[in-house]
């Protein structure tokens, strides 16, 4: 936690860390939007190239300028980046901050996540691709899909080896890429001064009132600020103060970056250029400097696709842990704070990625596929973001007014970027749906199963419980018999622990254990109660970890009862004589129950369609042990059935064999 507070402090290396790890999807976005605006302007089903006008190129600046403001700045980096959770962002840090204003916010939550895990798939051949494609100059042969693919399957290669190595070279090569857009920008603004006039958004309004292509350019203008995002998810990693004054200098590098390729693009005015082989933000470059440009493009293409993959990793993390998505193998390859690694979803954002390439091949065609999800995301963060400020007590009417306006902003970019759903649209779009179709089925089929689950009182088994473990005509089953509960409240338990205990084999222990695992709204919260329902017989342990807290149940619970021995609140000696004479301690036994859906004609046709999907899941996801972290050699696994009806009633007559004469 300590190295979390520093990180959190302004400071040159909080500076420089932000660098590299928030600004790589929203930093490269100038190697495609101008082509993308460009291109909008191209007829479809036509093969004639779209021609360059004074209006678009002022037009395209002005608009690049005030979303950069409007959106990144405003929305962002000044008011959503307040909304930390323990220093912590992220669209799951932020349901977490507000969901209990209301039930219905898990909907734009899962949403929102499931749009930025499409945004995954699509980031890293995008950008890749618009750096690779700058070798066209040099190599017009050159088959870039086979380059790209192999810089990208390398970079999901190296996942599982962790990424502190070449993520501390993340800084300085980004803090080179940004000087490296400014300078260029720069050199080519002194060309012509003038075109520091499109900033006016007298331009942005006059291109978008006169063009008959307005919502198409706001599609492609909207491709300069998809990485807001990242801004406010990688908020933890570096905190807000280092994110707000590096952001500074990104803009402004961003800005003129910007301006010295409409230069450019206004030296071309009237002219139809193929932009895909003259790419703006190459012609920008000196000649004899290209190679060096392209080589530091493609560096930060694959930092930027980096973030992105490391991104995906904390939102399934944290989306297992909210009960959001089945149960995966996390692991953690460093010990770098917050560093993760998910295999089941690296490989499928490898696949995903592969294929991305491999059916839109050049990175112009890519842009249709870009934008839509990310609008989704944007709007679903707007939503939770003014409840957060409701819950903060801000006034009702700005409140509204932040709601109204950014709602109609990124509404209005809905729209341009719906324009693309037959272009390549269609594809991260149902990516997302696939994404929301698994995040629903398991957060509504939990509660379908919770519905069924039978809770007692179990004060009333306190002498029964008691008994057993003193009756020694019943085998002993562990020493110390260990079952995970789900009851929220110390006075109940599932009527099938106790049918497990006493029926189903009845189950003989010294101490019986009830472990219950809360996971809270505050990310990196660890805490534990302790509960003796029957002093050295029942003991309850209730865990509060936080939701980025990875559940080790097994080392926790040892570590909870080293602690209470070591206080002498319990004892945990075998009880057999020639064990206890030697001080040896007791065997441990964790029993998990599985709930197994036996019966389901009472349900409607959604929640069995649900129900069905469930079963898939869970046979794909960690098994609840595995998820747990307990050692499977000190577990047994029970089957109950899910009776989610009482038996039909059967009726049934008893005959007599007839005396035989």
């Amino acid at each position: 936690m300590s190295q979390h507070k520093d990180l959190s402090k302004l400071s040159a290396a909080g500076l420089l860390i932000s660098l590299g790890i928030i600004y790589g999807d929203i930093g490269t976005s100038p190697l495609y939007v101008f082509k993308a605006i460009i291109g909008s302007q191209k007829i479809t089903g036509s093969d004639q190239l779209p021609r360059i006008s004074e209006l678009l190129v002022l037009g395209g600046v002005s608009c690049i300028f005030w979303t950069l403001t409007l959106q990144t700045t405003l929305k962002y980096v000044i008011i959503t980046l307040r909304a930390d959770n323990k220093g912590e962002g992220g669209i799951f840090s932020l349901f977490s901050l507000v969901r209990r204003k209301a039930k219905w916010l898990i909907v734009p939550a899962v949403v929102g996540g499931c749009a930025l895990l499409a945004d995954g798939i699509i980031t890293p051949p995008i950008t890749i691709s618009s750096a690779i494609e700058g070798l066209h100059s040099y190599y017009p042969k050159l088959y870039t899909e086979a380059v790209v693919i192999a810089i990208i399957t390398a970079l999901f290669i190296i996942q599982q080896f962790g990424t502190s190595l070449v993520g501390k070279a993340f800084g300085p090569i980004m803090f080179i890429w940004f000087s490296m857009m400014g300078v260029l920008g720069i050199h080519f603004i002194l060309q012509n001064p003038t075109i520091l006039k499109a900033l006016s958004p007298h331009y942005a309004f006059q291109v978008l009132t006169s063009n008959p292509k307005a919502f198409a350019i706001l599609g492609a203008v909207f491709l300069c600020t998809t990485g807001a995002e990242a801004l406010y998810s990688d908020l933890g990693h570096c905190g807000r103060k280092n994110i707000q004054m590096s952001w500074i200098y990104v803009k402004t590098c961003l800005v003129l970056n910007y301006l010295g390729q409409a230069v450019w693009l206004l030296q071309h005015n009237g002219q139809a250029i193929d932009l895909d082989k003259l790419n703006p933000f190459y012609q920008i470059m000196p000649q004899e400097f290209l190679i060096v440009g392209i080589a530091i493009a493609t560096a930060a293409a694959v930092i930027a696709s980096q973030a992105l993959i490391s991104g995906s990793f904390t939102l399934i993390a944290e989306a297992v842990r909210l009960n959001l998505w089945p149960k995966v193998k996390i692991r953690y390859p460093s010990e770098q704070k917050g560093q993760l690694y998910v295999p089941s979803i690296n490989w499928i954002l490898c696949l995903g990625c592969i294929g991305v390439v491999l059916l839109f091949k050049e990175s112009s065609k890519m842009e249709a596929a870009y934008g839509l999800s990310i609008t989704l995301a944007m709007l679903m963060t707007t939503i939770l973001v003014s409840k957060f400020l409701q819950r903060k007590k801000v006034p009702n009417y700005l409140v509204g007014l932040f709601l109204v306006m950014y709602l109609l902003i990124e509404g209005t970019f809905l729209v341009g970027n719906l324009g693309k759903f037959t272009e390549g649209g269609w594809f991260t779009l149902s990516m997302g749906f696939v994404l929301f179709t698994v995040m629903w089925t398991w957060h509504h089929a939990r509660q379908i199963r919770n519905r069924y689950v039978k809770f007692i009182e179990i004060e009333d088994y306190y002498g029964i419980l008691k008994e057993m473990s003193e009756d020694e005509s019943v085998p002993k089953y562990a020493s110390q018999l260990v079952y995970l509960t789900s009851a929220n409240f110390n006075s109940e338990i599932e009527s099938k622990i106790i049918y497990s205990i006493l029926q189903k084999q009845p189950k003989r222990a010294d101490v019986y254990w009830l472990v219950h695992v809360d996971v809270v709204d505050e990310p990196y919260k660890r805490e534990y109660e302790v509960d003796f329902l029957v002093p050295n017989k029942l003991i309850r342990i209730d865990f509060k970890l936080g939701f980025r807290v990875e559940q080790q149940i097994n080392l926790l619970f040892r570590r909870v009862v080293e602690d209470l021995v070591k206080n002498g609140e319990v004892d945990i000696t075998s009880t057999y004589k020639s064990l206890n004479k030697h001080k040896i301690v007791g065997d441990f036994r964790f029993v998990v129950i599985e709930k197994v859906l036996s019966r389901s004609h009472n349900l409607s046709l959604y929640e069995k369609i649900t129900m069905l999907l469930y079963g898939y899941l869970k046979n794909l996801s960690l098994s609840e042990e595995r998820g747990f972290g307990l050692d499977l050699s000190f577990v047994t696994i029970e089957k109950v059935p899910l009776m989610l009806t009482t038996p039909d009633a059967v009726e049934i007559e008893r005959v007599y064999p007839q005396s035989v004469h």
